[in-house]
């Protein structure tokens, strides 16, 4: 038998003796933040990515190209693929089935054997047996052999053995799961969350059918359903991504390559905004905190613009140099490789650490730049212009950030005038609420407790950064006072702009903004600033939102607050005793945070043991800038279309 007959068969001998077990599954309950990342929600969320990550590993070792995802009335889960199945024969070394070694020991899955997964996203993951250890339920069913298996956990741990339950014409295995109330903070999935997912690996994997439905709520009679399908690839990813933004090339550079067993392949497109947007994977892995393959993108982009402009002399007149980042405004690419023995830095598979991957990606991006530059000249003028522009703004926000942050806001003589600071010096205790308007400043001054809150009025609307060049952001009053209040500056290393947080002055900075629509439309200005150049305050915790209520019920001395309508008409039906009219219950609408004294103010939005804050998180950094880019951008369209979309979750008075 010739070599090529011997791997052949190897590939399709996926079986009990594929299953490496690498060790034992008890930490996890104990500390599962260490395994996916948090206990919140987006803990929650990690473990739906765990069990359909398994399913695209399936599809790219080409066994898979359907997935169905279903979220039930009570919250449970069922992923269901048209893989192969998981194996359930026994295992030779822990004389059990395949199938309980895979549910129930960590790091154990035929992703170890290369022969079994060329590539996947599972090898420094946790997988399913992680999932099986949060969930106070899960049900796992195998398709395979002709024949139907099941085995049933609670905990991680069996409760029933592996059954044969019935005959099957079809192969894959379905996993059912409930989250354990006992390990996260909520158990509510949320649909957008999935939806916006699961498009993100219809375009990472073209050719892929992922369908997700939601039995919790019905449209036309039927259950929610969408279906997510993708023939383009990385070049409809990269649109996807733009399509609030106005492109300046016809249509996305592309990159495909292969070198030692990694595989690449790159989209990216310019546009006219004024930021740099790159997303990385590795096997279908969303790496938030990039990697070697994110160096190796960069190293070629800066290498081979940087050659094209002074080889044809667009860069002879500038009186300063050209940086890396001035080559990546406007730019928005999405790095993918396949890596068959990925190395990541942190549980969570946040950054790449292989260090050959960096060539490898810089060469096969620098090879298709060279050839588009060459064989596409008024683009590439079109590019090398933005950048020298990239170039010539930065070198003046570079002079007014300096202008800005010369003065020491420890200091004390560098402080805004308008900050009413608190008493502790204590970063960690101390809160600062950036607040609508000197009126409504001016109560949650007499209101807050100056042991450690401190109060920055902002007036008016902030500047839209989405739509202005950076310099111009340092003209801004309301936003030279956020800098140099809360302490942060932003600086140069190695030619790259950093935010400095070490002399961070407040760890909560809360946003409080009247329950209208002009303080949402100053609370998302003050979110896009905060996204586009202090992401890493957000990334790190330090953003919330305020939540002011929206009504007060009285009657008489008693008075109730109320957040939303059902809060109301509950105060409301409990006031008059079940009565449906009942003049002596008085109901006030807060439009403003003004509308309330300084008592009231306290007691309903900034007393620690009673207020609503809302913490400031980025679930999906992709859908984020598109998000911000849509509604603060230029592009009206999009922008219609999501308000018309969206418009039944908005709270908006007449």
């Amino acid at each position: 038998m010739s070599e090529e007959n011997k791997n052949n068969k190897k590939k399709s001998n996926y079986s009990a003796d594929n299953i490496q077990a690498l060790e034992g599954l008890e930490a996890v309950r104990k500390r599962p933040g260490m395994y996916i990342g948090s206990t919140d929600a987006k803990g929650l969320h990690h473990l739906v990515w765990e069990v359909v990550d398994n399913s695209i590993d399936e599809h790219l070792a080409g066994h898979c190209d359907k997935i169905d995802v279903t979220i039930h009335k009570d919250n449970s889960i069922t992923v269901k693929d048209n893989g192969r199945g998981i194996p359930t024969g026994m295992h030779e070394k822990l004389k059990k089935s395949a199938l309980e070694v895979v549910m129930t020991v960590l790091h154990a899955g035929g992703k170890f054997d290369k022969d079994t997964y060329k590539v996947s996203g599972g090898l420094h993951g946790v997988g399913v047996s992680c999932v099986n250890a949060l969930s106070d339920y899960l049900k796992a069913e195998v398709h395979r052999e002709g024949k139907v298996f099941t085995q049933e956990y609670s905990k991680g741990k069996p409760t029933s053995s592996v059954d044969v339950v019935g005959e099957t014409d079809i192969t894959g295995t379905f996993i059912t799961y409930r989250p354990d109330g006992e390990i996260f903070d909520t158990l509510e999935y949320k649909y957008d969350t999935l939806a916006v997912r699961f498009k993100e690996m219809s375009f990472l994997n073209s050719g892929l059918t992922l369908t997700l439905t939601d039995e919790r709520e019905e449209v036309d009679g039927e259950y929610k359903t969408e279906t997510f399908y993708s023939e383009g690839g990385l070049k409809e990813f990269v649109t996807y991504i733009d399509r609030a933004r106005t492109p300046i090339i016809d249509e996305p550079i592309y990159v495909k390559g292969k070198e030692e067993n990694v595989e690449v392949e790159v989209s990216m497109q310019y546009n006219t905004s004024f930021s740099e947007n790159i997303f990385s994977f590795v096997n279908n892995i969303n790496t938030r905190e990039g990697g070697t393959h994110v160096s190796g993108f960069r190293r070629a982009v800066n290498r081979v613009f940087s050659k094209y402009g002074e080889d044809n002399g667009y860069f002879s007149k500038l009186k300063f140099k050209i940086s890396g980042e001035d080559f990546r405004e406007g730019l928005t690419a999405i790095v993918s490789v396949k890596v068959p023995e990925p190395q990541f830095k942190g549980q969570t598979k946040g950054e790449l650490g292989n260090s050959e991957v960096t060539g490898i990606v810089s060469r096969a991006v620098g090879e298709v730049l060279k050839h588009f530059l060459e064989e596409n000249k008024q683009l590439a003028r079109r590019i090398i212009e933005k950048v020298i522009l990239a170039a010539t703004a930065r070198h003046a926000a570079r002079k007014a950030r300096e202008l800005v942050q010369r003065k020491s806001p420890m200091s004390g003589s560098g402080l805004p005038g308008k900050l009413s600071d608190c008493s502790s010096k204590d970063p960690a205790e101390s809160e600062i609420f950036l607040v609508e308007g000197d009126s409504a400043g001016g109560t949650a001054k007499q209101g807050r407790d100056r042991h450690f809150q401190a109060i920055l009025p902002l007036r008016g609307k902030i500047l839209n950064v989405e739509k202005a060049m950076e310099h111009k952001i340092y003209e801004n009053e309301e936003i030279k006072n956020m800098f140099t209040a809360l302490g942060v500056s932003i600086q140069e290393q190695d030619g790259e702009r950093v935010l400095n947080t070490e002399k961070l002055r407040y760890h909560k900075i809360v946003i409080m903004c009247d329950a209208d629509i002009d303080g949402s439309h100053i609370s998302t200005l003050i979110l896009t600033f905060f996204f586009r150049y202090m992401k890493e305050l957000i990334e790190n915790g330090n953003i919330y939102i305020a939540a002011p209520p929206l009504y007060q019920v009285k009657k008489g001395k008693r008075a109730e607050y109320a957040w939303n309508d059902e809060e109301r008409a509950a105060l409301t039906k409990e006031f008059s005793g079940g009565k449906e009219d009942d003049s002596s219950v008085k109901i006030q609408r807060y439009k403003g945070l003004g509308e309330m004294n300084a008592d009231q103010l306290w007691e309903t939005t900034m007393d620690p043991e009673r207020r609503i804050l809302h913490q400031v998180t980025i679930m999906d950094a992709i859908e984020a800038d598109h998000v911000f880019s849509m509604l603060m951008g230029d592009e009206v369209p999009p922008r219609r279309e999501f308000i018309e979309t969206n418009a039944k979750y908005a709270n908006i008075d007449a």
